[in-house]
């Protein structure tokens, strides 16, 4: 159906969010309130979704996220189909809270764990949770021992921006390869946080001179929205493009091809779970946009 309707014919990843359930609460997670949701992925559902994309899309990798997917009942269960059965490189996104024990029981089928965290010690903490910066990593640490490769992400704020550095610092020391810095949204739980907004863009003109300056052993990815001037709409040529990055799926099936609209209700597609199809559900608004590229620091 998508292929129909845009000409994409490959896409390479997915992003699936299996549940949107979480052990935290973090004050800029963007799924808000929806994190009370019962709404979630059965095992088979996810199956068949990622069954559903190889074999019409070509995709070639999984990143599993939710809320936390590390509290999903059939999580090791997925990984092993998706890693033995569709021979997908299988990431997994998240909090890093108290994994160990399930980290271990999956590691064989894992290609990465990326952990996410919002600066150092007490400033991560604040932002997600109590305990939450050791937690994670321990997590980093352990995933390293059963070798499984690493990485993080950081959403950058105002309370966090300074932080960058020295977070891919200790991110060096503890083996990750790679840190991808997201920009705040001012959705779901970020809205009634606003004083978390960067809202000097010259900041970031900064933090970009910094990371260029600092010769860092680890990649750290930077969204173009992380810019003066924010990043250029980035919509889809006349005839459609061919190949795509990555679509995200979440726990109802609402398809999104671009993170600028990650939190809102602005699906084009949706993936009927009963059906295991994928729909067009055409609005007034709909017009096809695309992640635009990233900028990619360090790694000298």
């Amino acid at each position: 159906m998508i292929g129909e309707v845009t000409g994409i014919r490959r896409i390479r990843m997915l992003y699936l969010q299996l549940l949107y359930r979480c052990n935290f609460e973090c004050l800029h997670c963007f799924h808000g309130k929806r994190l009370q949701h019962a709404d979630a992925f059965t095992a088979d559902e996810a199956i068949n979704l990622l069954t559903l994309m190889r074999d019409q899309y070509d995709t070639e990798a999984v990143t599993l996220l939710g809320g936390e997917p590390f509290v999903y009942r059939d999580l090791t269960q997925v990984v092993r189909y998706a890693k033995q059965e569709l021979g997908m490189q299988v990431e997994i996104c998240t909090n890093g809270y108290r994994i160990v024990r399930r980290l271990t029981e999956i590691a064989p089928h894992l290609d990465l764990l990326r952990v996410s965290l919002e600066g150092v010690g007490s400033t991560n903490d604040h932002i997600r949770k109590h305990g939450s910066y050791q937690s994670a990593l321990s997590a980093l640490d352990t995933a390293r021992g059963l070798g499984v490769r690493t990485g993080a992400t950081m959403t950058v704020t105002s309370r966090n921006i300074d932080e960058v550095l020295p977070l891919a610092r200790t991110l060096q020391y503890y083996g990750a390869e790679q840190l991808k810095l997201h920009h705040l949204r001012p959705v779901g739980n970020a809205a009634a946080h606003p004083e978390l907004l960067v809202t000097d863009p010259t900041a970031y003109i900064r933090l970009r001179s910094e990371l260029a300056a600092a010769e860092l052993a680890i990649e750290v990815i930077v969204d173009e929205d992380l810019s003066e001037h924010g990043a250029p709409e980035v919509c889809a040529p006349e005839g459609g493009p061919k190949a795509i990055e990555r679509i995200e799926a979440d726990p109802r099936g609402a398809l999104t091809m671009s993170c600028k609209a990650v939190g809102k209700d602005s699906h084009a597609f949706w993936y009927d779970k009963l059906a295991d199809h994928i729909d067009h559900r055409p609005s007034a608004t709909d017009e096809l946009t695309l992640a635009v590229p990233d900028v990619v620091y360090g790694r000298v």
